[in-house]
C-alpha cells in the first residue's frame, strides 16, 4: 500500500493522537514533548505524518518562526519496523516542497546517537554545537539543510536566548533523584531542539527550599545539580521591597487565599524574577499559579507552566529582550565623552577576553588623540549611570565603529538594538555604505543583536552592507554585489520573484534596500494624527521627544478586525489621514517593514504587545469593532521621509502610474506604486 503524506490540521485529532503515542515510544531519542505541542504545531502547520493503512508510521514536528526565514525541525521520527524504506526523506522533502519561500531546515541531535550519516543521506551539513541541559551534558550536534537561496542570509537572525527562572517544583522535576510521572511537562523545557532558545535560572528563594530537604542524599544531590543553571542574585533590600507589593495586592486580589508561608515564597519567586530583570517564570505550583494576574500587573512577570515556554517560546522571548515601552518615560541622554573621563567608563563596561580595562580606558584616549575625527558617544539612564557607550567616525564609504559597549542594564537588549538601527540610519544618512564594527570585543548582548541586523563576521570583525537601492532584484544585486566585492566576498544572487519571505531577510539585511519585483507586497495604511504622533513624532509633537532612540524598531498598530488582504511579511506605507493637507495630514510620511498580523480580544492583544509601548489597554479597547476583537499589525525598522507627499501628489501619481488608489482603509498597492512614492519620498531637493 502507497505511502501517503498529510499535513496535519487541528481538526484531524485522531492523525494528532497518532503521532503523539509514536513520538511517546522514542522519547529517549527524540526528548519530552506534551501532547499540547503536538496540537499547536498542527494549528501552525508544522506537523506532517506518514501514513499507510491508516496507521502513522512517521511524522515531522517542526516550528515556522515568525520572526525568521527558516525552519526548525524539532522531531524527526519513523517507526523502527518501517526504517530503511526511505519515510525521512520523504517527510524531509514534503517540507522543502510546502515551504520553498524558507531558507532551510535547523536541526539539532545528539552526537553520541551516531545518527550522523542519516543527516548526511538527507543532505544536511553539520552546523556547530551545543551543550544539553539534560542529566549527563549531552553534546548536540547542529544541522542546516539549505534551500537554495541567498547564502549569505542563512545566519541573519541569531538565536538569543529566552531566560526563564523555575520554581523548586520544576527544578526538582528536572534533576530530582525521583522519577516522577507527572514530570513530562517540565523535561520538555530540555528537549534538544530547545537548547539554544531558552536558558534555565534559578533565584535564592530555590536554593532556600532546597536547603529545607530533609533527606541528605536528596539534599546533596540537588545542590550539586544547580550548577547546570544560571544563578541570580538580585539586590535582597529591592526584592523585599516588591515582594511586599506583591503580597499586599494578593491578599486584595485574592482574599480567599490564606496568608502563609506558602503564599510568601511564590510571591518571593515572582519578585526575585523582577528584580533580577527577567519576565518568564515557570512553575506547576497551582497556588503560584494563581498569583499570574498580580504577578503581571505588579512585577511585570508572566507566570506560566513549562508547557507554555516550549509552546510560545519565540513570542516569550522577543518579549522579554526588546522592551521599548520601558525606555517611555525614562530620561536618556546622549553626550560626548570629553578628554580626560575615559577613566570613569571602566567599571560600566564589563571586558572580556586581552581587554582589561587600562587597555579599554587607553583605546578611548587614543581615538581622542587620532588624526581621525572619532565621535564618543555616551548614553546615560536618567539616574545619570553610563549604559552604551560607542565611538563612529566615516572613512570614505564606510562607517567605522570601534567601539560598542552596553553595560549590564534590565534594558541592556532594547538599547542594543536600537542603537544598532541608529548606526544604520547614521550610516545611510552620511552616505555610507558599509559599517564595520570594528571594536575587537563588543558586548556581548550587542554582538548577539547585530547577528540578529544583518552583521556578518569577516576578517574578525562585524559587518554589515547598507544597500541605498529601492529596485528590481539585479539593481539591488548590482549594488551589494560591487560592495561584496570590496570585502573580497562571493555576492549573493538574487532574482525576480523571489518568496516574500527570502525578499524580507534580503530588505533587513541589507537595509534600507527594497526589492520591488519580489513577492513581498505592499499596502497602504490610514492613520490617524494623534496615533501617527504617538508612533513616528508626525505631526511633531510640542515637547519633542528624545532624538537619542528615535523611532522604536517594532511597534504595533491598532485597527478593527476585517481583513483587508493582510499577509505577512510585507511592506506598509503610512499615510495620515487627517488633518490640515500636506500640514498636519493628508500625507505619506514613511514605511515599515509588516511582521506580524493578529487577530483576537483586546485583552488578549494587549497582553502581547503591551511591552512594545505607546498603547494603553483602553485604546486597544476602543479599536475592537462589533465582533468584540481588533486586529494587531506589528511592524519595524519605520523609515520617515525627509519629503512627506501629499495627497494631491499621492492621488497625480497613481493616476499617472494608471494604478488604483484605496484611502479608505488598509489596502494593497502595487509594489510599482510602492516604489515611486518611495523614491519620492526620500528626495531631497
Amino acid at each position: 500500500m502507497a505511502i501517503k503524506l498529510l499535513s496535519v490540521s487541528p481538526a484531524q485529532a485522531e492523525l494528532i493522537d497518532k503521532a503523539i503515542a509514536l513520538g511517546d515510544g522514542y522519547t529517549k531519542t527524540l526528548g519530552l514533548l506534551t501532547p499540547p505541542a503536538y496540537r499547536q504545531a498542527a494549528e501552525a502547520g508544522g506537523l506532517l505524518v506518514a501514513v499507510e493503512a491508516d496507521e502513522v508510521i512517521g511524522y515531522a514536528l517542526f516550528g515556522l518562526p515568525k520572526r525568521s526565514a527558516h525552519i526548525r525541525l524539532a522531531h524527526l521520527c519513523v517507526a523502527e519496523e518501517q526504517r530503511g524504506r526511505g519515510i525521512a526523506r520523504l517527510l524531509v522533502e514534503a517540507i522543502k516542497e510546502r515551504y520553498p519561500q524558507r531558507l532551510g531546515i535547523k536541526a539539532k541531535c545528539r552526537r553520541d546517537y551516531n545518527l550522523s550519516d542519516m543527516w548526511r543521506s538527507l543532505g544536511f551539513v553539520p552546523h556547530g554545537e551545543v551543550r544539553g541541559r539534560g542529566r549527563d551534558g549531552e553534546i548536540l550536534d547542529g544541522w542546516w539543510l539549505d534551500l537554495g537561496h541567498p547564502d549569505l542570509f542563512t545566519e541573519v537572525e541569531s538565536d538569543a536566548l529566552l531566560v526563564v527562572t523555575v520554581d523548586h517544583g520544576v527544578f526538582a522535576d528536572l534533576r530530582g533523584l525521583a522519577d516522577k510521572t507527572d514530570a513530562e511537562e517540565s523535561r520538555a523545557l530540555e528537549a534538544g531542539w530547545m537548547t539554544d532558545l531558552v536558558e534555565l535560572a534559578y533565584t535564592p528563594q530555590l536554593v532556600h527550599q532546597i536547603r529545607d530537604i530533609a533527606d541528605t542524599a536528596e539534599r546533596q544531590h540537588q545542590r550539586a545539580a544547580l550548577h547546570g543553571l544560571r544563578q541570580l542574585t538580585p539586590d535582597a533590600a529591592v526584592v523585599a521591597e516588591r515582594a511586599a507589593e506583591l503580597l499586599s495586592a494578593a491578599t486584595k486580589s485574592l482574599p480567599e487565599v490564606p496568608v502563609n508561608e506558602a503564599l510568601r515564597r511564590c510571591v518571593r519567586y515572582v519578585a526575585e524574577t523582577s528584580c533580577a530583570g527577567l519576565q518568564v517564570l515557570a512553575t506547576r505550583n497551582p497556588l503560584l499559579t494563581r498569583l499570574a494576574d498580580v504577578a503581571w500587573d505588579v512585577a511585570r512577570v508572566r507566570v506560566v507552566s513549562p508547557s507554555t515556554v516550549t509552546l510560545h517560546v519565540d513570542e516569550l522571548r522577543q518579549a522579554q529582550v526588546y522592551r521599548p515601552a520601558d525606555l517611555m518615560g525614562t530620561e536618556f541622554r546622549s553626550t560626548e565623552v570629553s578628554p580626560g573621563a575615559e577613566d570613569q567608563l571602566v567599571a560600566f563596561f564589563n571586558q572580556s577576553g586581552g581587554d582589561d580595562g587600562s587597555a579599554f580606558a587607553e583605546r578611548l584616549r587614543s581615538l581622542n588623540a587620532d588624526t581621525v575625527v572619532w565621535r564618543r558617544e555616551l548614553l546615560r539612564d536618567g539616574e545619570g549611570h553610563p549604559v552604551a557607550l560607542y565611538a563612529w567616525a566615516l572613512d570614505g564609504r564606510t562607517l567605522v565603529i570601534p567601539v560598542l559597549r552596553t553595560a549590564d542594564h534590565p534594558l541592556e537588549e532594547t538599547l542594543a538594538r536600537q542603537l544598532l538601527f541608529l548606526l544604520k540610519r547614521l550610516g545611510r544618512d552620511c552616505g555610507a555604505e558599509i559599517i564595520r564594527i570594528a571594536d575587537p570585543h563588543p558586548s556581548a548582548v550587542a554582538k548577539a543583536a547585530a547577528a540578529d541586523d544583518g552583521f556578518f563576521e569577516h576578517d574578525g570583525r562585524l559587518v554589515a552592507l547598507l544597500v541605498n537601492v529601492c529596485g528590481t532584484a539585479s539593481e539591488v544585486e548590482a549594488v551589494a554585489g560591487g560592495l561584496a566585492r570590496e570585502l573580497t566576498m562571493e555576492a549573493a544572487a538574487l532574482h525576480a520573484g523571489m518568496p516574500a519571505e527570502v525578499a524580507a531577510v534580503v530588505e533587513r539585511a541589507w537595509w534600507p534596500a527594497k526589492v520591488i519585483d519580489s513577492g513581498l507586497p505592499s499596502f497602504l495604511v490610514p492613520i490617524k494624527p494623534r496615533w501617527s504622533t504617538e508612533l513616528f513624532n508626525v505631526p511633531a509633537m510640542l515637547l519633542p521627544r528624545s532624538h537619542v532612540l528615535g523611532i522604536s524598531r517594532e511597534h504595533v498598530y491598532y485597527r478593527s478586525s476585517g481583513r483587508r488582504g493582510e499577509s505577512v511579511p510585507a511592506r506598509l506605507l503610512w499615510y495620515v489621514s487627517e488633518g490640515a493637507a500636506g500640514v498636519d495630514g493628508q500625507m505619506v510620511v514613511g514605511s515599515s517593514r509588516l511582521d506580524e498580523v493578529l487577530i483576537d480580544t483586546p485583552d488578549t492583544l494587549f497582553s502581547k504587545f503591551e511591552h512594545l509601548g505607546v498603547y494603553g489597554r483602553a485604546e486597544v479597547q476602543g479599536a475592537a469593532d462589533a465582533t468584540g476583537r481588533a486586529m494587531a499589525l506589528r511592524f519595524s525598522d519605520t523609515e520617515i521621509f525627509p519629503k512627506p507627499m501629499t495627497l494631491r501628489r499621492l492621488t497625480s501619481l497613481a493616476k499617472e502610474l494608471g494604478l488604483p488608489l484605496s484611502l479608505i482603509s488598509l489596502s494593497k498597492i502595487s509594489n510599482e506604486l510602492f516604489q515611486a512614492v518611495y523614491k519620492e519620498g526620500h528626495r531631497t531637493t
